[in-house]
């Protein structure tokens, strides 16, 4: 019996809860007809303050969950992963990877005229200095200026992203890169995004880069180059799985995804 060919297979995405779902947003956008597999580690949710060793395990743990859905491609839906976990992970698996640095460094060099930018992400993600040595190995001119914003995570997930908590948290932590004058600030969390309103009142005129924009793009590209795109006429069967509290990803997921989806829960 001939085995379904592996262009109809689903794209593996994940995070360390629920941001990710901003990338699996653009995906949809950029290509309707994919089918996606949607992993939230909600239950160990935030990435951002843990060490380097254990992002990198529990994301071995997710990458296993994922081939057993056979994807044909796994985007990486966090930039504490991204920056911290990628080279392991592109070792340990054989399944195409797609990281948010390169994507958000690309969108950043191309929105920035005075050469000044920001970098707002986890405490591991700035940490891990990815962002800042890819701008300088791109244009060594840049001057880079990095700020954590941890509270930004525990915002998004609780869904206080419009109210006068996360208004006062994004002045107080970008006042500091509004002075420096920067004119694009790149997201590095893929949770940040939710807060994008917030973030622009802060940081006034100042260019956002959301590194999913560009990589959805790039994910397309690359399944059109390499004849990967799903011919299914089928309408896609997207499928989400959580690590804890399902409740709380159902209410959430209604204010990124175009619809309502509900998620499964499973045990790593």
């Amino acid at each position: 019996m001939n085995s379904a060919p592996i262009n109809n297979n689903p794209i593996g995405v994940f995070d360390s809860g629920i941001g990710g779902l901003t990338v699996v947003r653009e995906l949809m956008r950029e290509m309707p007809n994919e089918e996606i597999i949607y992993f939230g580690d909600t239950a160990r949710v935030p990435y951002g303050t843990k060490t380097k060793n254990t992002v990198t395990r529990y994301s071995m743990q997710i990458m296993e969950f994922l081939k057993t859905k056979n994807v044909k491609a796994v985007i990486i839906a966090c930039g504490t992963v991204s920056s911290n976990s990628y080279d392991e992970l592109k070792k340990a698996f054989k399944v195409p990877l797609f990281e948010m640095v390169s994507n958000g460094v690309a969108a950043c060099l191309s929105a920035t005229k005075n050469n000044r930018v920001g970098i707002i992400a986890t405490e591991a993600t700035i940490k891990s200095g990815k962002y800042e040595q890819l701008i300088k190995k791109m244009n060594p001119e840049i001057e880079v200026h990095l700020k954590a914003c941890p509270l930004f995570v525990p915002l998004a997930e609780e869904g206080w992203t419009d109210n006068i908590v996360a208004e006062l948290t994004a002045q107080i932590y970008l006042s500091e890169l509004k002075m420096k004058q920067i004119d694009a600030l790149i997201m590095a969390c893929t949770h940040y995004p939710l807060l994008s309103n917030q973030i622009q009142k802060a940081i006034s005129d100042a260019t956002l880069i959301n590194p999913a924009i560009e990589a959805a793009k790039n994910v397309h590209l690359f399944l059109q180059q390499n004849n990967l795109l799903r011919t299914d006429v089928t309408p896609p069967n997207h499928r989400f799985f959580i690590s804890d509290n399902t409740e709380k990803f159902n209410r959430l997921s209604q204010m990124i995804l175009p619809k309502e989806y509900t998620a499964e829960l499973v045990s790593l």
